[in-house]
């Protein structure tokens, strides 16, 4: 990555799943070949499907007026990606929905709040509206719908996520690695890591 590092919803990812992803993938370029993992394929195929089948569809008990699908957005500040659905509301706010290949298990992890307020900023910034709140679809639990309030503090702590994995890149800084020593048993940099 150059010096502006433009970030996708998956660096995030990676990041908060341990903040050593950063490094080893954009500093030392060792790429995590993510073509190689099943859910994320798995994740990907589900994605497209949604969007094909659900493109006319509107969720009208959530007031909907409109929905955009599969959008590619920019902002100056370095972020990009593709939101899932764009939902645009009667009182003139929006909120992006994201599609999980996953079972909803009775509790939001920060992986997901935080992928919410990522593409909340996209929106804000290309659409000049408010995001107060984001929906996450779980396919594997008969495709539940949960809604996630967006706060001021997530916000503040999103930017200094990012603020944090500009560092780590333009520093060359190599961080300390995830508290959850679990993760590391399939990492992919399990053997070039210090555990």
């Amino acid at each position: 990555m150059n010096a502006t590092c433009n970030f996708t919803a998956t660096h995030l990812l990676e990041y908060l799943y341990c903040p050593r992803f950063t490094y080893f993938e954009y500093v030392l370029d060792i790429p995590e070949r993510q073509e190689k993992r099943f859910k994320v394929m798995k994740g990907r195929s589900i994605h497209e499907s949604a969007i094909k089948t659900n493109r006319q569809y509107l969720r009208k008990k959530l007031n909907v007026v409109e929905k955009r699908n599969n959008v590619y957005l920019s902002t100056k500040s370095g972020l990009r990606g593709v939101v899932d659905e764009i939902l645009f509301f009667s009182d003139h706010t929006a909120a992006p929905l994201d599609f999980k290949y996953a079972k909803f298990k009775n509790r939001l992890f920060m992986t997901h709040r935080f992928q919410l307020v990522f593409y909340a900023k996209l929106i804000i910034e290309n659409y000049d509206t408010n995001v107060n709140q984001g929906f996450l679809v779980f396919t594997r639990s008969k495709n539940k719908l949960i809604e996630v309030n967006l706060s001021i503090k997530d916000f503040k702590q999103f930017d200094q996520i990012i603020f944090n994995m500009h560092q780590t890149i333009t520093n060359c800084r190599y961080p300390k690695g995830t508290a959850y020593k679990t993760r590391c048993i399939d990492c992919c940099y399990k053997n070039i890591c210090e555990r």
